[in-house]
Formats: C-alpha cells, sequence, structure tokens
C-alpha cells in the first residue's frame, strides 16, 4: 500500500474509476455465464470449467474491493456546474489486492488448462505442481518491487519474478505443444492453443506495465497507465482466457457423447 501522488486530472481518475468498473462487470458475468454452463459440458471436464468460475469470482471480489479503495481515496466535485476537480481525501488505495488475487487466482489459471486438455494422470498432477509452484513464486517476487519507489531495487525485483515467468511461459508455448496436437477433433486443438498463445500475450502484458514506473513516468499518469493496463491484462487472462476453457469443454463434450452415440 503506497501513498497516492497528488494533482489527478478528472480523466486521469475516471479512467482509472471506469476500468476498475469494467473488471468487475467483466469478472462477474464471465462467473455467472462459467456456472450456468457446467450442465452443458460432462463430468470430465466440469472441474476444469468450475474452477474457471472460482477464478473469475476471486477476481470480481478483489476488483470490488479495488474499486471502493480508489472512490474512497478521492473527492471528485464540480463547482457552479464547471470542470470536476479531483483531490485526495487522505484514505489509502490499497492496491495489494491485486497481489492477493494473483497469488490466488494465477496457479488457478494454469490448472484449469491442464485440467481441461486431459492429460495423463500423472502428466496432468505434475504439470500442474510444476507450473502452479512456478507461477506463485513469480506473484510473491513481484510485490517487493511493486511497493518500491527506488527504481534499482524494483528492476531487481523485477528480474527475479521473470525467472519462474519465463519457465512458465516457454512450458505453455513449447512444453504443451504435443498435447495440443493429440486433441480429439481439429477445433479442440485450435481453441487448446488459442487458450495457450492468449496466456502467453496477456502474461507479457504484466511486466511490461510493471515497468510503467521504472522508465520514467511518475505521478498520476503512471499509476492512470498501471491501473487500466493491469485490468484489461486481467480481463484477457482471465474472463477470455475462461470463455476459451468454456469451448474447449464443450467441444470435447460433443466429440465424446458423439463417439458414444455410434453403433458398435
Amino acid at each position: 500500500m503506497a501513498p497516492l501522488p497528488d494533482g489527478f486530472s478528472y480523466a486521469e481518475w475516471n479512467a482509472t474509476y471506469n476500468a476498475l468498473s469494467f473488471g468487475i462487470a467483466a469478472m462477474g458475468s464471465a462467473t455467472i455465464f462459467f456456472w450456468l454452463q457446467l450442465p452443458n459440458v460432462t463430468k470430465n471436464y466440469r472441474t476444469a470449467l468450475t474452477i474457471t468460475g472460482i477464478v473469475t469470482l476471486i477476481a470480481t471480489y478483489h476488483y470490488i474491493r479495488i474499486f471502493n479503495s480508489w472512490s474512497e481515496a478521492f473527492t471528485v466535485a464540480s463547482k457552479d456546474g464547471g470542470d470536476y476537480t479531483v483531490q485526495l481525501t487522505g484514505a489509502p488505495f490499497n492496491d495489494g489486492y491485486r497481489y492477493v488475487d494473483w497469488l490466488l487466482t494465477v496457479p488457478l489459471l494454469l490448472i484449469e488448462l491442464i485440467l481441461v486438455m486431459k492429460l495423463p494422470q500423472a502428466e496432468t498432477v505434475s504439470l500442474s505442481w510444476k507450473l502452479g509452484l512456478a507461477s506463485a513464486l513469480m506473484v510473491a517476487l513481484g510485490y517487493p518491487g511493486e511497493i518500491q519507489e527506488d527504481l534499482s531495487v524494483r528492476w531487481f525485483w523485477w528480474c527475479l519474478s521473470m525467472i519462474p515467468f519465463c519457465y512458465v511461459v516457454f512450458t505453455l508455448a513449447v512444453g504443451l505443444a504435443e498435447a495440443t496436437s493429440k486433441q480429439p477433433s481439429p477445433a479442440a486443438a485450435s481453441l487448446a492453443s488459442a487458450a495457450r498463445y492468449l496466456t502467453v500475450l496477456s502474461w507479457c502484458t504484466y511486466p511490461f506495465v510493471y515497468m510503467v514506473k521504472s522508465v520514467g513516468l511518475a505521478g498520476p499518469a503512471a499509476t492512470m497507465y498501471e491501473q487500466v493496463g493491469y485490468s484489461l491484462a486481467d480481463v484477457l487472462a482471465k474472463a477470455v482466457f475462461g470463455v476459451l476453457i468454456w469451448a474447449i469443454a464443450a467441444e470435447k463434450s460433443a466429440v465424446e457423447e458423439g463417439g458414444k452415440l455410434l453403433p458398435n
């Protein structure tokens, strides 16, 4: 929890306000959708889809907390119909909710992808542990740098967190390529590939957003870019990714159900 800089314009405050509102709406809607779809997939994929809904539910809760904290940190007023002015109230803005969220949801995101691919049990367990622990370590190493103003310290923790980050990204991009090709239909393989690469793409936005305060930007503008960037990346990595998980589960369920209906 770091003190907010003074001097926010209404546009900077409002951009962050809207990004956080969008996060709540996207995550909440996705949670309802995923859980309503549970009866429409076979039991082999219900665990993955349940976890998908848990991820977006956790994210919804934390986005509500971040949104409330942002709203409480400012007073926005317009005098005599003039331009809106934004002033700090003195209440702290707790952005630490993001790291609590990521520590819980990032490992689950990877586990749901592994589960929906329906790999052999031993490989599923091994990959879940390896990727889950690596992703949790990545988040834990990033937090000490996030709360530092000293740029050299921020870069130090950024470099450390990139070690498990690179391992996870390499595993998604290369290590799971063979498993993707073994999906039961071309559509399922294409969706699994899209889910892998969407994860890589969305994850790659986080290190760049993290560096916003390390490349010359400071004050209200840096805070706005950071909050908007993280919010958009979260929606991609959780809600949109979850839709792909549902699509994979639905496609593979249809293939498996169709196979059962074939005459012997």
